[in-house]
């Protein structure tokens, strides 16, 4: 993953926006949803009425088509489930833009599970938190450590409590984008959270990674969404229309342009036998032959021997094996 450190993040902030997360309330005991991992520390680029509606990099906001459709769609079920919750589907991309670049510009599948695994990083100590395994690598391949997992970066262990079936296939995919953006609006809606309500919008952002940094960052993307959003095709899209590509080997079929060669010497031999039918008696021939070898034996008849394969069949013969080959 393409990520920086978290420590880049505040100098982009004022003062007086990161008080405010100082004070916010802090999130619940245990590890975070991602395992602190690292994460996109970009921020969101500068709205103007010239270049507001310019096309840019996915990193400028653009939401591909499959990744939005999931981030709705979790919003409309948490809308029944927890109406409370009061939800908004720009949260859920604030997160989904700082944890992966939404799926890595989309790179999903159909069903929306991710063309290749998001994985975070092994979360053995230092600057990360330290998660043994729990999941024996089922989920992030790792046996022995914990790693995060998906376009909205579970850890196995919160996954287990909070993974969702957003799709309706009848399984729980991390990797799945519907899924995950479920399971994390879930988590997002706990306790009896109302997400309009300024202390527990930040406790629950918190609870997917105790970083103030990070609370920043993902308030800056959900209050740029609020604003205005632009969609895009999914980036597998374009990966299926390069796959065609391996076809153009097929153009060994100029080998008809060869034929088409053959075919103007086959003309030729069909004139030779127009020209007995226009002299219907087939004796003049014979007798033309017969009275050629008779009169000049010597002379003529090795011409016309010579002149016939040099004429046109050795060399059409030569390209017709070519082809052949």
């Amino acid at each position: 993953m393409a990520v920086l450190t978290a420590s880049q993040a505040p100098g982009a902030v004022s003062a007086q926006a990161a008080e405010p997360a100082r004070k916010a309330a802090p999130a619940e005991h245990g590890p975070s949803v991602s395992g602190d991992t690292p994460y996109h520390t970009g921020l969101p680029p500068l709205r103007t009425r010239k270049n507001g509606s310019a096309p840019g990099a996915l990193g400028g906001g653009a939401l591909p088509a499959s990744v939005f459709a999931a981030y709705r769609r979790a919003e409309e079920e948490l809308a029944r489930s927890a109406p409370g919750c009061r939800l908004r589907w720009q949260l859920l991309a604030g997160i989904g833009q700082v944890e992966s670049g939404q799926a890595w510009g989309g790179r999903v599948t159909p069903h929306g599970t991710t063309v290749t695994p998001i994985l975070g990083p092994r979360l053995t100590g230092g600057a990360f938190a330290v998660v043994p395994d729990t999941d024996g690598g089922a989920y992030d391949l790792d046996a022995v450590y914990d790693r995060a997992v998906g376009p909205m970066q579970f850890i196995p262990s919160t996954w287990v409590r909070w993974g969702a079936d957003g799709n309706g296939d009848g399984r729980r995919d991390p990797n799945n984008v519907y899924d995950a953006a479920l399971a994390a609006g879930r988590y997002l809606c706990a306790g009896g959270r109302d997400l309009s309500h300024p202390a527990d919008l930040d406790r629950a952002i918190l609870g997917y990674n105790h970083s103030d940094a990070y609370l920043r960052t993902v308030k800056a993307w959900y209050a740029y969404y609020l604003i205005g959003h632009r969609v895009v095709p999914d980036a597998s899209e374009n990966f299926r229309s390069d796959r065609p590509k391996p076809s153009r080997p097929k153009r060994p079929k100029p080998s008809p342009t060869t034929p088409s060669d053959d075919r103007k010497p086959g003309p030729g031999p069909s004139r030779t036998p127009s020209t007995p039918p226009a002299s219907p008696s087939p004796s003049p021939s014979p007798t033309a032959d017969l009275p050629k070898a008779s009169h000049t034996p010597p002379v003529p008849v090795p011409e016309p021997t010579l002149t016939l394969p040099v004429g046109g069949v050795l060399p059409d013969a030569g390209p017709l094996t070519i082809g052949n080959g």
